[in-house]
């Protein structure tokens, strides 16, 4: 007869049945499903930051292939736009990487340079606005999978 049975205290976090070899919270070791949403968004913040990129690459070394109208861009001219863009796009890439991790450091990183390169988006929408939405677009739902399903990685088996 066991403890339990027996009418004693049985400490906190331990199994009173011995069909498992191991006690583990069953929380932990099932995957929700959600875990997808983080790989979603790890994968579009990777693509979004070598698009975003190939852009500034495109606006430092070939100035003419963006129409500005008359306002000009936002703040900024295209080469300091272009910059911006490599800088941030790079950035992106490497977060979207450790995204994969699922650290909260990552996470943490991850939501911070897909709400920068939302606004950067904006500033840079007289000279791309079709791209300049999409990217805004892929960046509120990366933040939305990020915030909302940041634990689901993390608890993601890799066997």
């Amino acid at each position: 007869m066991s403890e339990a049975q027996a009418g004693g205290a049985v400490p906190a976090g331990t199994s009173t049945t011995s069909s498992r070899p191991y006690s583990r919270d069953m929380a932990t070791t099932r995957s929700t499903g959600w875990a997808g949403w983080m790989w979603f968004a790890a994968i579009m913040l990777v693509m979004a930051g070598v698009f975003n990129a190939m852009y500034g690459l495109v606006a430092l070394f070939q100035d003419t292939y963006y129409v500005v109208g008359p306002q000009g861009l936002l703040v900024f001219d295209l080469t300091r736009w272009g910059w911006i863009l490599l800088v941030t796009g790079t950035l992106a890439v490497v977060a979207g990487m450790a995204l994969f991790t699922g650290a909260l450091w990552a996470r943490i990183i991850a939501v911070v340079l897909a709400a920068v390169n939302a606004l950067i988006q904006m500033g840079f929408m007289p000279a791309y606005p079709v791209w300049a939405l999409v990217a805004i677009a892929v960046d509120i739902i990366v933040i939305w999978a990020v915030i909302v399903h940041g634990g689901d990685m993390r608890e993601e088996s890799w066997r």
